[in-house]
């Protein structure tokens, strides 16, 4: 008697498989979409279109804004300790420089140095005729290590949110060597505007204006630089102009924990922006030293506006204005409120991938996985008959459960993804032609049908889920370190050897002792 667990697990596994398959055939699909799972299977950028990028990330720079901040709390835990800290500037992105004034301070220096930045390695002071300390300090080679692992994974992150809040469904991002991130966007309607959303760094800095020095002059003071600064009038053309800002940020976009697109009273929009607990500390206290002087607000190198500081400013709250269109504040808001890239990041390569050649891979792959399964389906059943029939039913029912997987799980379906289904066929059959031989020698030892099924399986079975287990454990090692493409081939391998796995030992098991129970050798027929 066959047992009747087995019957209602193939029952249940048909009605779950069709439940998940059935939103992605057109008609069907659309006619039952009430009733019906709401999953479809999602196609890669080689299917769909798209754009492929690579974006190139400036890790040096990421160090060197580091360590101008380093300068900062550096400066302001002297401040706290009586120690004063002069002329703090970063000098070759790679070396922070300050001085000393007092020589009587350099022990206490040293100490709170030690205790509050190990991360900081001083060279030997030079002394001056009137006895201040001029210090140059270096990161060590393990925080450099960890400053440009962090804006590598910072990076990615920041890109991540910006996609996600862009509304591109299943991207494809990943680091690659060469301080590099691999970014894939099928179907994305304004691939233009994508590659500007994700180059704009966004590195917002405050700086503070040195209104006394002329920005057109060909040499300027140490620890002055010039920026050009935004003007845009409403219906007039932009134009830049020169503007002095000190060197160093006093305070940057990292601290920024919130940004939205706004609207003044004459409807022109701009971005307000809420800073962290940090950013609003540094940033009142900026404020308060610094009444009456501009603060140059800063967004990637250029100065959108250096409104003048009245009063100290609490509650951690800012706004950019510049004459924005409401796209520009939009999107200056998601990146802003996403996260600003720890550093410049470049478009190094990019490809679009059009639709009409995602449509011609669709088509090509379907005419292959067709042509080679009535293949294989008609030479099974010449050669085995009744059972190569029951061979063929099984391998529609693999290629259900792919379809079926795949929907469930939301996974995406690339060109390599389709060859990895049409793999899936052959060595779907695979499975069963070692049972059928199996029961083949059987039968000539003499067995009976139904102990010559029983023991074709059972002898079959341990060789068919050993080597299909090697095969999903090279699967999962090419989904772990493959790129997309070679992660949807191991997608669509895995679930195909799986539900190959399914049909073969168990359904076809359930099918053969039934017939050879009810029919015995003649309606074995293999």
């Amino acid at each position: 008697m066959i047992q009747r667990w087995r019957v209602l697990v193939i029952l249940l596994a048909l009605v779950l498989t069709l439940a998940y398959s059935l939103p992605n055939i057109p008609v069907i699909g659309t006619a039952l979409a009430p009733i019906l799972p709401n999953a479809r299977v999602n196609l890669g950028l080689d299917l769909k279109g798209g754009i492929h990028l690579t974006l190139g990330v400036d890790v040096d720079k990421a160090v060197s804004n580091s360590l101008a901040i380093t300068g900062q709390d550096l400066r302001r835990e002297g401040q706290d300790r009586n120690i004063s800290v002069l002329r703090v500037r970063v000098v070759g992105g790679t070396a922070l420089e300050f001085v000393v004034p007092r020589a009587q301070d350099e022990d206490a220096f040293r100490e709170m140095v030690a205790k509050r930045f190990p991360q900081l390695v001083l060279e030997d002071p030079q002394r001056g005729e009137a006895g201040q300390l001029r210090y140059l300090a270096r990161f060590t080679p393990e925080e450099v290590k960890r400053l440009e692992d962090m804006a590598m994974d910072q990076a990615l992150r920041t890109i991540r949110n910006r996609i996600d809040q862009f509304g591109v469904a299943e991207p494809d991002i990943r680091k690659q060597a060469d301080n590099r991130i691999q970014v894939q966007l099928p179907g994305i309607s304004d691939p233009r505007r994508a590659v500007e959303l994700l180059g704009q760094t966004a590195h917002l800095e405050f700086h503070l204006v040195r209104d006394d020095v002329d920005p057109h002059n060909p040499v300027l003071p140490a620890g002055v630089i010039a920026l050009p600064m935004l003007e845009k009038n409403p219906g007039q053309q932009q134009r830049e102009t020169l503007i002095a800002v000190e060197r160093d940020a006093m305070l940057t976009g990292e601290d920024v924990a919130d940004a939205r697109p706004a609207f003044d009273q004459m409807n022109q929009a701009y971005v307000t922006l809420n800073f962290n607990r940090r950013g609003a500390d540094i940033f009142e206290r900026v404020t308060a030293e610094n009444v009456n002087r501009r603060m140059a607000i800063v967004l990637d190198g250029k100065v959108y506006s250096a409104p003048v500081i009245r009063e100290r400013i609490g509650g951690g709250r800012a706004s950019i204005s510049g004459s924005f269109t409401t796209a520009e504040a939009q999107d200056l808001a998601i990146v802003l409120r996403a996260g600003s890239l720890p550093a410049p990041v470049t478009v190094l390569e990019e490809r679009t991938v059009g639709p009409s050649l995602g449509q011609e891979s669709i088509d090509s792959g379907i005419t292959a996985g067709l042509v080679g399964a009535a293949l294989v389906m008609i030479c099974m059943a010449v050669y085995y008959g009744a059972s190569g029939l029951i061979a063929d039913l099984n391998l529609c029912f693999t290629l259900l459960i792919i379809l079926a997987g795949m929907s469930a799980f939301g996974a995406t379906l690339t060109l390599p993804g389709i060859a990895g289904i049409v793999l899936t066929v052959g060595m779907a059959v695979d499975a069963n032609v070692l049972i059928y031989e199996r029961i083949r020698e059987e039968l000539r030892k003499g067995f009976s049908p139904l102990a010559a099924v029983k023991a074709g399986f059972d002898a079959a079975s341990v060789a068919i889920i050993d080597s299909n287990i090697t095969t999903i454990i090279t699967a999962v090692i090419l989904y772990q370190f493959g790129t997309g493409p070679v992660r949807g081939f191991a997608v669509s391998l895995t679930l195909g050897i799986i539900g190959s796995m399914f049909t073969a030992v168990f359904v076809s098991r359930v099918i053969f002792e039934y017939i050879a129970r009810r029919r015995g050798s003649k309606g074995l027929n293999i």
